[in-house]
Order: structure tokens, then sequence, then C-alpha cells
């Protein structure tokens, strides 16, 4: 059996907190509220337009997503909750999608928030088999075991096989660290907003051959959320039609049997990687050079090499060159990461996703004015998770055209915000708050504080 035709999806809209050190002073609740208010009034919608929620978090009890959804309203619409690793995000975009492309709905939101510890992944199930077990073992098998965090050894030794295959150099990883950090700066939402030169990158305490610390990227607390729609939905919306983004192309993969090839990079999950960007791509119609702007899932700058190459954006083994080119910045062939990626923005893990897409959506609109991306027509996403799944995103403006540079005026006004959220990170009022939570089916026991605690974060 072929593909089945599919409905057109928009995002209608987006919006995401700043993303932050986990402290454990902001909870989930307020993360996830702050972002799903901050979509729905960029969608200019309430949560009485909404026919199925989507919660995306790795660390949390079940049913966190009701937790945080019934504080928008208790309409008794269905509500998933999300987990696929570092992947959730998207893997909750792509499910809203299919909700929408098979008619299933006419409008979803998705709201990916994180509450993390500090430090390094750790596992919390301990009496019971990991999921990445079979990973773990192939690694030791081929590699072997440090005393460095065990995502750094594998993605590390991925660098490593490169490095060794194909002829890159320590400078190379640390170059598109470097540069992920330079991006960060313009954007509001970033954890980091340093700058560092490749020196300082490659002198940063060594983690795991060829990763220092400023190539890894740190845990993080934080939410975003996205409001997909139909055609339908938006054709009864016309004055929305200049903000709605086509997802053109997408899809999500699991692993092959390569996995388990003995190597390093097939063990980041290659192949997933390769067949959901040529399915998605496909599915839209374009090729690897038709982007201008791409965010990618850079956890590690080793990732980042890897995913250049299987992405096709460079040549197969010639990633390194692409990069020594200047071709992942401005004035390149590419704009990898404009919003700083993983390595400096932050992974709060189900949030990454939808970040991600937001960033595309601000820079499709013309509205990342800051950071614009000249001759942008095409964005492309890529979310990982290990264990596995890889969902690859083609997007572009519903009219076809390429992204207009609106300023930041004109975009307040257009949003009726007053600002402009690609470049400016601010809260909402009561009012506005009031204006997007269900009508008459609300309970503010569901509440409780939220609105105060994210309040006073502003």
């Amino acid at each position: 059996m072929g593909p089945k035709q599919k409905k057109p999806c928009y995002v209608l809209g987006v919006g995401m907190t700043k993303f932050i050190k986990p402290r454990g002073k902001v909870d989930y609740t307020e993360l996830g509220f702050e972002a799903g208010v901050k979509a729905m009034l960029d969608a200019q919608i309430s949560y009485d337009d909404v026919e199925q929620g989507i919660a995306c978090y790795c660390y949390g009890d079940s049913t966190c997503g009701q937790r945080v959804f019934y504080q928008f309203g208790m309409t008794q619409i269905p509500i998933y909750n999300v987990n696929n690793n570092c992947s959730t995000g998207s893997t909750g975009l792509a499910m809203g999608r299919n909700f929408i492309s098979s008619g299933a709905a006419d409008c979803v939101l998705v709201v990916g928030f994180e509450k993390m510890q500090a430090g390094s992944l750790q596992s919390h199930f301990n009496d019971r088999e990991n999921p990445l077990g079979t990973t773990y073992k192939m690694m030791a098998t081929t590699r072997g075991v440090t005393k460095a965090p065990g995502a750094a050894q594998m993605f590390g030794n991925a660098g490593r096989e490169y490095m060794e295959k194909y002829g890159a150099k320590s400078e190379d990883f640390a170059e598109i660290a470097r540069i992920n950090h330079a991006h960060s700066v313009n954007n509001p939402y970033s954890q980091f907003q340093d700058l560092y030169t490749l020196d300082q990158i490659m002198q940063s305490p060594k983690v795991h051959e060829p990763l220092t610390k400023l190539q890894c990227c740190p845990t993080s607390d934080g939410g975003a959320a996205a409001v997909l729609v139909s055609q339908e939905f938006l054709d009864a919306r016309p004055h929305l039609k200049d903000q709605a983004i086509l997802i053109a192309g997408q899809c999500m993969a699991t692993d092959a049997p390569s996995l388990f090839s003995k190597s390093s990079i097939d063990l980041m999950g290659r192949e997933m990687t390769q067949h959901a960007a040529r399915v998605a791509m496909k599915e839209a119609g374009v090729k690897p050079s038709d982007f201008a702007v791409c965010e990618l899932h850079d956890c590690f700058s080793a990732n980042e090499m890897i995913l250049i190459d299987a992405l096709g954006l460079s040549e197969p083994g010639k990633a390194h060159e692409f990069v020594r080119a200047g071709n992942i910045t401005y004035g390149g062939k590419v704009v990898v990461n404009p919003s700083g990626g993983l390595i400096s923005k932050g992974h709060p893990l189900g949030a990454t996703g939808i970040a991600q897409c937001a960033e595309l959506v601000w820079h499709l609109r013309g509205w990342a004015n800051n950071r614009n991306v000249p001759h942008t027509k095409y964005a492309l996403q890529h979310n990982l998770g290990l264990g596995g799944a890889a969902v690859v995103t083609v997007y572009k403006r519903a009219d076809g055209k390429e992204a207009p540079v609106i300023d930041s005026t004109t975009v307040g006004k257009l949003n009726k915000l007053g600002y402009n959220p690609a470049v400016e990170a601010k809260g909402f009022t009561a009012e506005q708050v009031k204006a997007v939570r269900s009508k008459d089916k609300v309970n503010e026991w569901a509440l409780q504080d939220t609105l105060t605690k994210v309040e006073a974060r502003f």
C-alpha cells in the first residue's frame, strides 16, 4: 500500500518559556501553562477551540498532561501524554499532525514541558532493564566504557569514528559549538547567551574526546507549545493566513538493524535519521540544498557533525569540510541552529522539539528579524531520541513564498500583543489569560496559584 493523501496541517500559533537552569524553582505546571497560553494568544484562539491535547514530557508521573491542560479548561477533550526520550516534543507534533491530516481534529494544542534534575541524565528505574541497555552493551563491546556521562561517551564515540573515517579534527567539533553559542546571543529564550572563542571552547574541561564541556548541551527546565490546525480551520480565519506555516513534509522513524552494526555512528541512529529525512523531503518535494535554515538535534557537537552528513546538508563524509567552509552560519549555505541549538539554548527534553518548531515558524513568518536568514522558503527540523525515534519535518509558508522581514512594531500590531515574541521574551496579563482559557468550563481549583507565580517571573 502506498502512502495515503494527507490533509494540510498548519502551525498557527507557537509560544515558549525562557529555558533555565534546573534549580527546582519553577514547576512543570507553570512551564506548561506559560507556553500554552502564549501559543493560544499567538494563534488568536481560546481553549474552547481545541479538540485534542498532547502533553510532552519525559520526567514526571502519569497524567502530568492533564494537570497542565486543566489549567486552560476542563472541556473533556482527549489529552495524550507522550514520552519518547529526547524526541518527545516532535513526536507530539507528529501525533498532532496525524490527527489534523486524518480529519480527526481541526485544532490540536501540543504542549511540551520538562522539570529536570541538575547534572547529566540519569535512569530513574534501576530495578528493570534499561531501554538503552543493548545500546550501552554495544558501546562497551566496541569502544569500552569510561567514567564520563553515558550520553557523552556514545555521541563522543560517534565523533571519534567520524574523525577516524573521514579526517575530521577536534577543532571542527569545537567550531560547531562556537557557532551555536554565537547564534544564541540573539535568542531571548536561550539558557546561555555567551560568546566564546574557538580556543575557549577547546580549552574548557574535557568530557569525552573530542567533546569538551562547552560542546555539550545542558540540562534545562522549560516549556514550549504549538497550535496545529486544519485547512478548514484556517479558511475560517483568513486574516491569520500570513502567519500560518504549513507542515509540508514529516516523518517519524525508528531504528533499523544497522543500529547494532558495531559502528558508533550507526549506534546513534544514523539510518533512522536518513530514512526520516528522505521521506519528509520527498513528501514536501524538496532536496537538502533547498533549505536556508535548519534546527537540528545538537545535544553534542559530535551529533551535529554526523547529522549534517546524515541529513544530506553536506556530501557524505564531508561534514567537517562543510563546517570549515563556514557553511553552517550566516553567509554560508544553510544557517544551522539560529536559536543557539541545544548546546546553548538548552535541552528540556519534552519541550525541545516544539521549541525548534517555534524558532522555524518565527523565521518563516519573518518575525525573527534580529537573526533573519535571507531567502528562506523552506525550513528543516530534526529531533532525535535514542532508543529510538527520529522526527524530521519540513516547513514552508502557506503562500509558498520566501519569508519577508517584518519589523517588531508591525509584528506587535499583527499579533495584538504589542511586542514581537521572536525577539523579546515577555509574560502576559491576567486579561490575556482569561481570553484564552475556556469561557465556561473552568474551575479555579485546577489553576491554583500558577498565574501568580508566572506573573512574578516577569
